[in-house]
């Protein structure tokens, strides 16, 4: 009877960890699904970005990229600008991942679904340890189909990595407890070392449980080595099977710290300023003054207390599995761990350790205004970042969320399970019950889980609507041996908003990427790659954050650079009804020309010229015009436009911006200019850019430019 006992428990046993070993597949299956359906362009978190172009610099032996003159024009977001240098502000190991599968199979987004399975198993094994493998298995299954697990391990950020080496440290440790095993605390300490190069802050937080436990155990045998009244108290403390322990778990842990150390010294010069710091010397832990580049805040105990209890509300009632649900069942299994140790999996260390992230994690967290940057206005669950992948600085606590449901969802099926075999009148109608319940509350929570995960779904690919859109240039011609502007909606970086479009570390790939600047830095950008088709990308409209408001009309067109001692110019506008006169203005910031026009037809026609005394117009509607020319600085940039006024004040204005310059008595202007229609104001930036392909009503808009001869 003992050996079919035995064999049933075998056999019980191997099918569990066939189901976990099963989830964990389909979870990591399903995130790659998540990453290759909704988020072909990456996602609107740039530090997607700027993960793979790491990812790109380590697989070419580099941490750095050296542009040279051109650093400016081609640093990517969130690059550290050192002089003859840029590094990236986050730690490498991260990439390091994500350039491991780009090396072995071309595709980085296998490591999403290596770490969300990955996630998926060892929740299932802290489970089992902390309570019995059915717990581990619906704690598994919680953990992956969680909102943020879904959301987050799709995109190229550090958190689900992260959480890799956290939840395999406690694992290990767990596990070196329970054996005394000196290798097996060794590979702890290596677990919370990786997770140490990867987000130092995120894994000290986890770890603190896990150290409040070692120093407890450590003053325990320090109190029992002090009281055996034997000689050589250090030599007997650490004969003992904790310290042992314990110091090789530090031992191999602060090998990894070290490597940070070393890392940092590399990169900044200092082995205690992390490149984090030196991006943005005020954007870390702690109270007071905070900022990152232009956004600031005074950052208090009462505005850090505000924010994360709007980040842990949404947490709990959002982004866990089954939202408040699932948040009821964590607390029933919290409460059912601790008042009934004598329940399957009775050691309550795992269980305390598990329970004491929920204290670690949020409390540390405070100290970082990164979670009142994650919201973008606290009462609004769907705005900012935390709308679209969750309060993310909390990803850690994904994992005893779901161990404590499922503890909670078992309790609770035991007890109403007693109920129905009590109340039933016979086993059939019992089982039938049983089955019915189960299937049931499967269905209910499951349902409502999928319904809270729907929101953050169309958020995502309302985003990737718009990045399909405003790609669609780029997909439609094949670009070859080719120098690329792009715009500056964010700033002048790459990779902000465009971080699909990221430059190789040598910066000589088939496409050069680099940000459309003031003259200098175009003509910079132009010289250092003389034998490649130049183009111009730009859109018609406004780049917001929110991808409702973001209405843009791309534009992929090439560039040359025109050249000649005189250069002469003819542009031609469509003139609306209404029109009393027209002003045509030559402008290089420092100085300008005007003429005024007050007779006038459907079209204005106006011809202009560049050499080496300046600029000109020279003719108006087959007119000569004499007037004098405006200096140009050189490289500069020319503005040539024409308001058009109707009565009551209405105006409509056209508008193109030339970067010129003169070398050696030859002018040079890049060609076709930057064109824009603007009403009432003379400068509407994107919102009124001219695209020849997509004219609107009305409007008109051709230039022309030929090298002429001086006159």
């Amino acid at each position: 009877m003992g050996a079919v006992l035995a064999r049933a428990r075998s056999f019980a046993a191997r099918r569990e960890r066939v189901l976990a070993a099963a989830l964990a597949v389909g979870s990591g299956l399903l995130v790659f699904l998540i990453a290759v359906e909704l988020f072909p362009y990456h996602s609107s978190n740039h530090d997607e970005g700027v993960y793979l172009q790491q990812a790109e610099l380590l697989l070419s032996g580099q941490f750095q990229l050296y542009p040279g003159e051109i650093a400016d024009s081609v640093r990517p977001w969130f690059f550290v600008d050192a002089g003859d240098r840029l590094y990236p502000k986050y730690q490498p190991l991260p990439a390091g991942f994500y350039a491991l599968a780009m090396a072995l199979l071309g595709e980085p987004r296998i490591t999403l679904a290596v770490v969300a399975a990955g996630n998926t198993a060892l929740v299932y094994v802290l489970g089992s340890m902390a309570f019995d493998r059915r717990v581990g298995l619906l704690a598994a299954a919680a953990f992956a189909l969680a909102p943020m697990t879904l959301v987050t391990s799709a995109v190229f950020l550090p958190y689900a990595p992260t959480t890799l080496f956290n939840l395999l440290f406690a694992v290990l440790y767990l596990r070196a407890l329970r054996s005394g095993r000196v290798r097996t605390a060794a590979l702890a300490g290596v677990a919370i070392g990786v997770a140490f190069l990867m987000r130092p802050f995120t894994a000290l937080l986890f770890a603190l449980p896990f150290l409040g436990h070692a120093g407890w155990q450590l003053g325990s045998s320090v109190r029992s080595v002090a009281g055996s009244g034997e000689g050589r108290p250090l030599r007997l403390l650490f004969a003992t099977g904790a310290a042992r322990r314990h110091l090789v778990t530090a031992t191999t842990g602060m090998v990894f710290v070290l490597a940070a150390l070393a890392y940092n010294t590399f990169l900044t010069g200092d082995p205690l300023l992390f490149p984090y710091e030196a991006f943005a010397p005020l954007d870390g832990p702690g109270f007071g003054y905070r900022q990152i580049l232009s956004h600031s805040l005074e950052y208090t105990p009462a505005v850090a207390l505000q924010a994360n209890s709007f980040v842990l509300r949404y947490l709990l009632t959002r982004w866990v599995f089954a939202g408040v649900l699932g948040t009821a069942l964590a607390v029933v299994g919290l409460v059912v761990a601790f008042r009934r140790p004598r329940l399957p999996g009775g050691n309550r260390t795992p269980k305390r350790l598990l329970a004491g992230l929920f204290v670690s994690v949020p409390a540390g967290n405070v100290l970082f205004w990164g979670n009142y940057n994650v919201l973008g206005r606290m009462t609004d669950p769907t705005d900012g970042l935390l709308g679209q992948f969750g309060p993310f600085y909390h990803f850690d606590l994904l994992a005893p969320m779901a161990i404590f449901t499922a503890a909670g969802a078992v309790a609770c099926w035991r007890l109403l399970r007693q109920r129905i075999v009590n109340a039933a009148p016979n086993p059939r109608t019992a089982r039938a019950l049983a089955v019915v319940l189960v299937l049931g509350g499967a269905v209910l929570l499951v349902g409502f889980n999928g319904a809270l995960a729907s929101g953050p779904m169309d958020r995502n690919a309302a985003q990737t609507a718009t990045y399909e859109d405003a790609y669609e240039p780029f997909e439609d011609r094949g670009l070859e041996n080719a120098v690329v502007l792009l715009p500056t909606p964010y700033g002048e970086w790459l990779n902000h908003p465009f971080q699909y479009l990221r430059n190789d570390p040598g910066l000589g790939g088939e496409v050069v990427y680099a940000v459309d600047r003031e003259p200098s830095a175009d003509f910079s950008v132009l010289d250092r790659y003389p034998d490649r088709e130049y183009y111009r990308y730009d859109f018609r409209g406004e780049w917001t954050a929110d991808p409702d408001d973001r209405q843009v009309t791309p534009t992929l067109h090439p560039i040359d650079i025109r050249s000649g001692t005189q250069l002469t110019g003819e542009t031609k506008v469509a003139v609306p009804d209404r029109v009393t006169h027209a002003t045509v203005r030559v402008d290089t910031g420092s100085e300008s020309v005007t003429r005024v026009v007050d007779e006038l037809g459907e079209t204005l026609d106006f011809e202009w010229r560049i050499d080496t005394g300046g600029v000109a117009l020279t003719s108006v509607d087959g007119v000569d015009v004499q007037s004098g020319s405006v200096a140009v600085e050189s490289p500069e940039e020319v503005v040539i436009q024409v308001r058009l006024s109707q009565r009551g004040a209405g105006t409509l204005t056209y508008r193109q911006e030339l970067s010129v310059r003169e070398r050696g008595g030859v002018i040079e202007v890049v060609w076709p200019p930057e064109r824009t229609v603007c009403p009432i104001v003379d400068d509407c930036g994107r919102e009124g850019t001219y695209i020849p392909e997509d004219p609107r009503d009305g409007i008109a808009f051709e230039t022309t430019l030929e090298s002429g001869k001086p006159g």
